[in-house]
């Protein structure tokens, strides 16, 4: 590796380096303690300065130096970890360098030139790879290291490396942590003590920052039921991060596809860097906070000075600028940020240069003021060319008149900042749609009505219309503490539809999708799949006691929404809950509107709650155990088991306690939800657990647990709710409410934000990746045991052995995934699947892993052998194997008795597995998605199964003259290299010669009336010899021999086709004791599993 010059001095070098090359301007050198001559004391010494100090010239074993002969100046230009690299850099040297130095008059001239060429050498080589890294020069000697120590395979891509301490017991080890893409690695050699760490992402099942008694900070890692501590970091949070990051990428790619976007800076695994890493994290942070479609990334920072009009000064904070949006956030506390779609954007003004101050003119008569913008003119010509603005003096008439009336705009409003009324936004009217809102259909307000409860919400509506007239209303509205304080208070019902797509941004998604709902419709309109069954049936079931869903408007209303989602997003499909909570989305917003709230919801604002494993909803409830344990102590005291909030929770997560309350206190909790996220969720579900404390702490098993918190929802009211009691019953499971006392539900509401309301959004989502590890991978380990318990009813291994083939299998599986996003074993995994085949190998991956624990030395990943045992146990023809067909063929060749091992050998050499294509290349592929499925093909093949019969030996077909001739070469490979080597040969021969006298002599009792020919005992002859002579050949010939010999036989015993059945195979081969104890001989199962571990990478390296 060409690296970049730097000068060092000699002065004590040589008792590190040894000389092995030289000329007039070069040297080639060796570390001490490396090839020949290495070890002893010098050895140790030198391979801890290698691992503990960060300086490539003392990790390298080789290198090149530069030098001149009048100088005492040595320039470091090369480095190489074999002798093969270097001298590859040495003979280049040689070649297209010394020649032309020689043209040179000075040193000083020459040394430049070098310089100059290794520098350009680098150059050309960091085009390609190294080009997005920070700093490519150390980048090239981390990744030599990183190749060095660890071999494995090239398409690793490391990502960024860090010096720390990892603690191996009581013991710190000092070293070098590397992250990858797909590895967390750790190197250390301390004084002959080498320590050698390689933890996959996706085995992980705890990744957090911890501190104790002896470690202040460090990083935790859990990794198959092992603990891992990290620290000594300079920069622990960037490096936890970073780590989070990957884990997180590795199990969305891996086991999470039905999450996994392909985002242009995380598409591929083998372009993944650290500077991509952290643009994602913030793009993604970004889109959180706003509530911006997925499309939208992060492009441009400025912290600025907002001018407030409701407040009359100016508030610090951060200009945030993706492709549609421009977006601000403060930062002085007072919670106040605001969106605006470049859409509403109609001019940019640059009133003050002195002030470096930028107006931002929008739709409604509207202006913002940013001041104090470091770099505002730039930020001007951004937002202007994003908004399609000239920026030219040249405008039309009506770009003038547009110019002219915000430029008045702006003088007022510095002029007269009490005028608050100039910054009255407009309703932004959306395009209609074929419906209304179902509560506006089926429970109209009645104007002329004054009683108390429509008083109030007609006070609620006044609120809400003076903190428009204050804070603007519509897509560019001022989000502050004030609009959560009256969301609190409860959302009147004409605002609720307007109200949560402004929250949501779901009416962002809308404005830029015109007529994409009813495209949806229309192409939807029709289909008939798993989903769409699904659906019809839980129709009638959401709100069914709700008058809009006793008709066919609301009915049909419901079907076009999730029908519509459901082919928008074919990976979730449908899946229950979806409907109770669409319906309720139905009631307060028009049937379009109701579609995008979904998307929202199921895409953005619950990310894998609704999907075939809620993993989501799963991790969220991780998320609560957390947050019981750090609030409510009392209550953990008395239930050390916090799993039962976990299976009571579920249903609050998954319809945002839509199906626990009645649906006029639902609905308040809703409107939190949009304004705050899952946050008011889990601030919610604190409040009840904190409500009920007394009464859960005296329980004493949980059902009565769950009776008290059921009797609890049901004494929940609203008692502001104008709607009808027949609405409010509408999700009421039990009217009994006399044994409890009423609670309202605002005040409900408001408890929990006085008491939880610190609970900060960030610190959710470092607790939801944290917990999803975990979640991840005890669904994970629950399939593995599913699997093992079905697999273990079938096979002789033990359950511990079942546990590691399956590590192995599942591994295997990950292999072929780790460095492409197109390896067939990605795209056919699917979590929603039967446990058997959710991880299934391809024939590529099926071959390596055989090789790896077949009992027979001779069998490589290409062998001819690997494919037909592939298309024997792949009893579906679908190309993939699964974990059970699998384990019963390493059964039978591992505890199988005599006759069953050389069943399947024989079954080998028959079709189909002995019928392959010409290319051997499996040419059919399974079809996955989540079409409509064959129930009466699934139950025909479950009872195929079940009235299946055992094969008895009689049932094999008779095996004909090629095939013979093939499974003789097989037992001739599968005994070389055995110490009985050429008995075993010899066995073969005589039970092949024995094999064709029988064959002869039946002919001739069958063909009495026929006189043979003499061309049949030649034929025999033929035979007998061609087998003697296989015999007698060298094991490395035996192959080619054979395949000699049968080509040479084929036209003499095509005349007479012969053919053998398996009981006189058997028979012959009974009585030679040889073969008998060879196939009887036990084979360790655990070392051929613990080589296969080891081996296993490795063998993926050196392809």
């Amino acid at each position: 590796m060409w690296l970049k010059p730097e000068e060092i001095l000699l002065k004590n070098a040589f008792k590190l380096w040894v000389t092995e090359k030289d000329n007039e301007y070069f040297v080639l050198q060796r570390r001490r303690g490396y090839g020949e001559g290495g070890g002893g004391l010098t050895g140790l010494l030198v391979g801890t300065l290698d691992t503990v100090l960060d300086s490539t010239s003392k990790v390298a074993p080789y290198r090149i130096l530069h030098h001149t002969p009048d100088s005492q100046v040595y320039w470091s230009i090369a480095c190489g970890v074999t002798k093969e690299e270097i001298f590859q850099h040495w003979d280049w040297l040689q070649q297209n360098i010394m020649r032309t130095l020689s043209v040179f008059d000075s040193s000083e001239d020459i040394t430049s030139f070098v310089q100059g060429k290794i520098r350009g050498l680098i150059a050309e080589e960091g085009k390609t790879s190294l080009v997005l890294e920070d700093d490519p020069e150390k980048f090239r000697e981390a990744l030599l290291r990183f190749e060095k120590w660890f071999e494995l395979p090239p398409e690793e891509k490391l990502v960024t490396y860090y010096s720390c301490s990892y603690w191996k017991g009581k013991v710190p080890c000092q070293g070098w942590l590397y992250l990858s893409t797909n590895f967390l690695c750790f190197y250390s050699y301390l004084l002959g003590a080498e320590v050698k760490l390689v933890i996959s992402w996706d085995e992980m099942w705890r990744l957090e920052k911890t501190s104790n008694v002896i470690l202040t900070e460090s990083i935790h890692v859990l990794a198959h039921g092992e603990d891992h501590y990290f620290s000594m970091l300079l920069h622990l949070n960037e490096t936890f991060v970073i780590m989070e990051q990957l884990a997180d990428y590795s199990i969305k790619r891996l086991f999470d596809k039905e999450a996994f976007q392909r985002v242009p800076a995380l598409s591929d695994p083998l372009q993944i860097t650290k500077r991509g890493l952290e643009a994602h994290a913030k793009s993604e942070q970004f889109r959180t906070f706003f509530r911006l479609p997925k499309e939208e990334n992060l492009l441009e920072v400025h912290e600025s000075f907002l001018w407030v009009p409701f407040s009359h000064f100016n508030t610090l904070g951060k200009i945030c600028l993706s492709e549609n949006y421009l977006c601000f956030a403060s930062q002085d506390g007072s919670q106040c940020h605001i969106i605006i779609p470049m859409r509403e954007v109609v001019n940019v003004e640059k009133p003050d240069s002195s002030s470096r101050a930028l107006t931002v003119c929008v739709r409604g008569k509207r202006a913002l003021r940013f001041s104090e913008v470091r770099d505002y003119q730039r930020l001007a010509n951004t937002i202007r060319s994003r908004c399609g603005i000239s920026a030219s003096p040249q405008h039309s008439a009506s770009s003038e008149a547009i110019r002219g009336e915000c430029q008045s705009l702006i003088n007022h409003f510095e002029d007269n900042p009490e005028d608050v009324t100039l910054m009255v936004g407009q309703k932004d009217s959306s395009k209609a749609v074929s419906t209304e809102a179902l509560m506006t259909v089926f429970h109209p307000q009645d104007v002329e009505n004054l009683d108390p409860k429509m008083l109030k919400e007609k006070m609620k509506e006044q609120s809400w219309n003076i903190h428009f007239s204050e804070y603007g209303r519509g897509t560019s509205m001022f989000f502050t503490r004030k609009t959560r304080d009256l969301i609190v208070r409860g959302v009147p019902e004409a605002l609720r539809g307007e109200l949560w797509m402004l929250f949501s941004g779901a009416v962002n998604d809308m404005a830029t999708h015109p007529g994409y709902y009813t495209e949806l419709v229309e192409q939807s309109l029709g289909t008939s799949t798993l989903a769409t069954d699904e659906i019809e049936r839980d129709l009638h079931r959401s709100l069914p006691e709700h008058p809009a869903f006793q008709s066919d408007t609301g009915i049909s209303a419901l079907r076009r929404v999730l029908t519509a989602y459901a082919y928008r997003n074919p990976k979730i499909g449908y899946c229950q809950a979806m409907n109770i909570l669409t319906s309720v989305l139905l009631l307060y917003a028009k049937e379009e509107e109701a579609f995008w709230l979904l998307v929202a919801v199921c895409e953005r604002m619950l990310p894998d709650y609704f999907n075939r494993r809620i993993i989501g909803a799963l991790v969220d409830q991780a998320v609560f155990e957390d947050l019981i344990r750090e609030n409510l102590p009392q209550l953990v005291e008395h239930m050390t088991d916090l799993s039962f909030f976990s299976s009571v929770s579920l249903s609050w997560f998954l319809t945002l306690f839509i199906s626990v309350l009645p649906i006029e206190s639902a609905v308040n909790v809703v409107d939190c939800f949009f304004y705050d996220g899952i946050k008011a969720i889990l601030q919610l579900g604190l409040a009840v657990l904190d409500y009920n404390m007394d009464a859960l702490i005296s329980c004493h098993d949980d059902a009565e647990a769950v009776t008290i918190l059921n009797k609890f929802f049901d004494s929940v009211t609203n008692k502001d709710s104008p709607l009808p009691p027949t609405v409010q019953q509408a999700s009421v499971g039990n009217n009994d409410k006399a044994s409890h006392i009423n609670v309202d539900i605002s005040e409900l509401i408001r408890e929990a934000y006085e008491k939880y309301g610190n609970i900060r959004s960030e610190e959710v989502g470092s607790s939801r990746k944290r917990n999803k590890l975990y979640v991840i991978q005890t669904l994970e380990d629950t399939t593995k045991q599913n699997v093992i318990r079905v697999v273990s009813q079938d096979v002789r291994f033990n359950a511990s052995q079942l546990d590691e083939l399956y590590n192995l299998f599942k591994r295997q599986h990950f292999l072929s995934c780790y460095w492409t996003m197109k390896s067939p074993a990605l795209l056919h995994h699917d979590p929603s699947l039967a446990y058997l085949e959710q991880y299934q190998l391809g024939f590529q991956q099926f071959s390596v892993l055989f090789s790896l624990l077949e009992p027979w030395a001779f069998c490589t990943t290409k062998s001819t052998l690997s494919l037909w045992v592939f298309r024997l146990i792949d009893e579906n023809q679908d190309g993939l194997v699964n974990f059970k067909e699998f384990c019963c063929a390493l059964d039978t060749l591992y505890s199988g008795s005599f006759t069953n091992k050389l069943k399947f050998l024989f079954k080998l050499h028959l079709p189909p597995a002995f019928d392959l294509p010409e290319d051997g290349v499996i040419k059919k592929s399974p079809e996955r998605g989540r079409g409509k499925v064959d129930l009466q093909a699934y139950l025909k093949q479950w009872q195929n199964e079940i009235l299946k019969k055992e094969e008895t030996i009689k049932d094999l077909p008779r095996i004909n003259q090629t095939q013979f001739i093939q499974f003789s070469k097989t037992l001739y490979n599968i005994f070389h290299g055995d110490p009985e080597e050429e008995l075993l040969y010899r066995a073969v021969a005589h039970v092949t010669s024995l094999l064709l006298r029988m064959e002869e002599v039946g002919r001739r009792l069958q063909e009495a009336s026929s006189p043979p020919e003499s061309a049949k005992p030649a034929s025999t002859t033929a035979a007998e010899e061609s087998s003697t002579e296989e015999a007698s050949t060298t094991p490395e010939s035996s192959d080619t021999s054979s395949s000699h010999n049968s080509q040479d036989a084929g036209p003499d015993l095509s005349e007479t086709e012969w053919s053998f059945s398996f009981e006189q195979v058997l028979a012959s081969l009974l009585n030679e004791p040889a073969i008998v104890s060879f196939f009887e001989r036990p084979v360790d199962i655990q070392a051929k599993v613990g080589q296969a571990r080891v081996a296993q990478l490795k063998l993926k390296a050196n392809k």
